[in-house]
């Protein structure tokens, strides 16, 4: 630069240009150096209000992106709490009907296992029905057997024998007999077939069992035939008593 200063200088002595010239002429390079300082300037500021502008629009687009994004979780998440809810409405129903069909199957096993228990009952009590006339037969027989002899005693003895083990394997089942004798008359448990006047025992008392009646456990197997005590009339008087009082 020092070079061309110079040649600027001779080339305006040559001329014979004046001294102000020249002058203008040095001052007006540096204002070319201003200039280019003051446009760098200018192109800072604009590049760096582009970089504020492009910093903004990227801000604008992630922001909306960040809105869809909240939206499309939002609505995958109803989606989700929606599905819950459905899927505990179902559950709640297979519970339910679970419930119901436990209990359904409970009371079909205990219908089941009680209709067994009466059947079971049924057949033995109608076989216990069919054994009881042989039982009566042994009793009566025995009341009227009077052995004299050793012979009728020995075969007294084992008709005794053989009516102990019938009465012994009617216990097993769960027989019991009935003792009515001195009771009250009760008709869920005994059959009135005859009724005696007397005075000794009060109405509606069981005299005597003409029938032997029997217990399945706690059920009545057959009712027991029995006579009752009945009030006792007062005798009239006779004829021969009325005509002698009015002959006298």
């Amino acid at each position: 630069m020092i070079d061309e200063n110079k040649q600027i200088n001779n080339t305006s002595q040559q001329l014979g240009e004046p001294t102000e010239v020249k002058q203008a002429m040095k001052s007006d390079y540096p204002a070319h150096i201003n200039f280019n300082e003051s446009g760098s300037e200018v192109t800072e500021q604009v590049a760096a209000q582009t970089n504020i502008s492009g910093d903004t629009a990227v801000n604008s687009e992630n922001s909306v992106a960040a809105t869809e994004k909240t939206e499309v979780e939002r609505a995958a998440l109803a989606e989700l709490t929606q599905q819950i809810d459905s899927l505990k409405t179902q559950l709640e129903e297979r519970s339910t009907q679970y419930m119901r069909i436990a209990a359904d199957f409970e009371n079909y096993r205990k219908r089941s296992s009680k209709e067994k228990e009466d059947l079971e009952l049924q057949v033995k009590r109608n076989t216990i029905l069919e054994l009881l006339p042989i039982v009566d037969n042994f009793e009566r027989a025995r009341s009227h057997l009077k052995p004299q002899s050793d012979g009728e005693m020995t075969m007294h003895k084992s008709y005794q024998g053989v009516y102990k083990q019938l009465v012994d394997s009617l216990k097993r089942l769960g027989v019991s007999p009935m003792r009515p004798e001195g009771q009250e008359f009760d008709p869920n448990l005994h059959e009135a077939v005859m009724r005696e006047p007397t005075d000794e025992h009060p109405e509606g008392t069981v005299l005597e069992e003409l029938v032997r009646g029997y217990y399945l456990g706690d059920r009545v197997l057959r009712h027991a035939m029995v006579k009752v005590a009945a009030p006792k009339e007062d005798t009239p008087f006779a004829p021969e008593d009325q005509s002698s009082s009015a002959s006298s």
